[in-house]
């Protein structure tokens, strides 16, 4: 392949520019936040699943402390009904006398057993709100700290963005006018070889793999044409020829 010499050597000004927006590709993708944010928003989503069982713990005890509720005062009201009727004198037969005392003695024991029921619940519920609070508050500060590394990933971005912009700007006067081959050929050594696809041969190394470069192939190079496109025989990188190539 044929290209002429400046063309070559704003082909690693166009590497440069690459690299650079590599670069800083890499850095977007990698910020320090969005690992922060993907293991806190993992750990909120636990804490939310803690929650909502939670929830339905609490759901389930106020029902329960309501019923609890709703039989002492039912018992209560059959107590105060069986008391009224014999302090007002309705029960005037012995045996139905007797009967009713007994019955307001069972009435008694049962209020007393519902009562302890009914507190045992409340503890219970009280409990369970408790640690469905300490889970809530949990979830906002997850929530608040999301909010904030939201915010800063993306002024983060959008500074990298905007140096992305600046170098995209600069890339389209400097790629202008090099031969479609030979960007063709630096593109797809770009996407096989890590991002690097023409690297200068400076002081008889290669830039592209950092290695250095035979006498045998100096030779090869130097007897070639300055409009040669040389690939270095190590990695197979386009090599430029600077004024620093050593040869």
């Amino acid at each position: 392949m044929k290209a002429d010499p400046a063309a070559q050597l704003r082909l690693l000004d166009v590497q440069e520019l690459d690299s650079r927006a590599d670069v800083l590709r890499h850095q977007r993708g990698h910020l320090p936040e969005l690992a922060e944010i993907a293991s806190l928003s993992a750990s909120r989503q636990e804490v939310d699943d803690q929650r909502r069982d939670q929830q339905i713990v609490v759901d389930d005890l106020t029902a329960a402390q309501k019923k609890a509720e709703l039989d002492v005062e039912q018992v209560r009201a059959r107590r105060t009904r069986d008391t009224d009727r014999m302090a007002q004198g309705l029960i005037t037969n012995p045996k139905d006398l007797e009967r009713m005392q007994h019955e307001l003695a069972s009435l008694e024991r049962r209020i007393s057993v519902l009562e302890d029921e009914e507190l045992e619940v409340m503890e219970q519920l009280e409990e369970a709100q408790a640690a469905l609070e300490e889970l809530q508050q949990r979830i906002a500060a997850s929530d608040e700290r999301l909010a904030e590394l939201g915010k800063i990933r993306d002024d983060k971005t959008a500074i990298i963005d905007r140096e992305l912009a600046e170098l995209a700007t600069r890339r389209g006067p400097a790629a202008e006018g090099l031969p479609d081959d030979l960007v063709a050929l630096y593109d797809k050594l770009r996407a096989s070889k890590g991002g690097v696809g023409a690297a200068a041969l400076t002081q008889r190394r290669c830039t592209g793999c950092q290695l250095g470069i035979d006498n045998a192939e100096l030779a090869v190079i130097r007897a070639a044409t300055a409009d040669t496109v040389v690939r270095c025989e190590e990695c197979s990188r386009i090599l430029v020829r600077t004024a620093e190539s050593g040869l």
